[in-house]
């Protein structure tokens, strides 16, 4: 398989783009600079870097880079700085989700392409109705009208769920929703639920970033789990930590 990777040298995208190398698989990824790479990535012989920011290529560029990919994988993220969450672009995510589901169109492939998402635990999958509790539901309405990178978050999953939706005749999509990001060294035990299982704010679980990826490039790879979770936006947790 071929994985066109966004989001690459953020802290999860890394760890994705390392898991699938392992399971040998070639990988494309997008970077502002090939300095923000380990050198074991850059050299490897299964990785193809282009160095671009991915909202500055032209859709003639975007749908060339994704020719030939079976499947999209985005880690992409806001900084957590002022810059990051206060300045442009405000809709990093989804509009290169929405324009790279249009550069997987414009090839016409003749097998379906995949798209994992990386989104997050403060945002409902509304196609399930899911209930929040009335505390998380103000915190989110806070965020919605304070942090644009949450609004960005929950319109990324819109693309997928609502333009693509679960029929489309290309693209079959997850949205892969973790619960408080930590950083560990080692794949651990995981849990995977269709909804959240606990208040995303007042009472968040956690998961590692190294779990994420795990979970991600194996939705990639193992074709049962993929069938069993397309079209849904599961949430992740360690096991240790529910």
């Amino acid at each position: 398989m071929t994985i066109f990777v966004v989001g690459a040298t953020g802290a999860t995208g890394q760890l994705l783009v390392e898991q699938l190398l392992n399971r040998k698989q070639s990988v494309k990824i997008v970077v502002r600079t090939i300095n923000d790479l380990p050198e074991h990535i850059k050299n490897h012989k299964n990785i193809t870097v282009i160095q671009a920011s991915i909202l500055d290529l032209s859709d003639v560029e975007m749908a060339q880079h994704v020719k030939g990919c079976n499947a999209i994988a985005s880690c992409l993220g806001h900084n957590l700085s002022f810059k990051g969450m206060f300045g442009q672009p405000r809709r990093l995510v989804t509009d290169a989700t929405r324009r790279l589901c249009r550069a997987i169109k414009a090839n016409e492939p003749e097998t379906m392409v995949k798209f994992v998402l990386m989104n997050t635990t403060g945002n409902s999958n509304r196609d399930l109705s899911e209930k929040t509790p009335l505390s998380q539901q103000c915190v989110i309405w806070l965020l919605r009208l304070l942090l644009p990178p949450h609004v960005d978050n929950e319109k990324a999953s819109d693309v997928l769920r609502t333009e693509m939706g679960q029929n489309d005749n290309v693209i079959e999509w997850i949205a892969v929703r973790p619960d408080g990001l930590i950083n560990e060294t080692k794949v651990t035990e995981y849990d995977i639920y269709p909804s959240p299982i606990r208040n995303a704010i007042f009472d968040a679980g956690t998961v590692s970033r190294i779990n994420v990826a795990s979970f991600m490039s194996e939705l990639i790879t193992d074709q049962s789990l993929w069938k069993k979770w397309k079209g849904q936006m599961p949430v992740i947790y360690s096991k240790s930590n529910e």
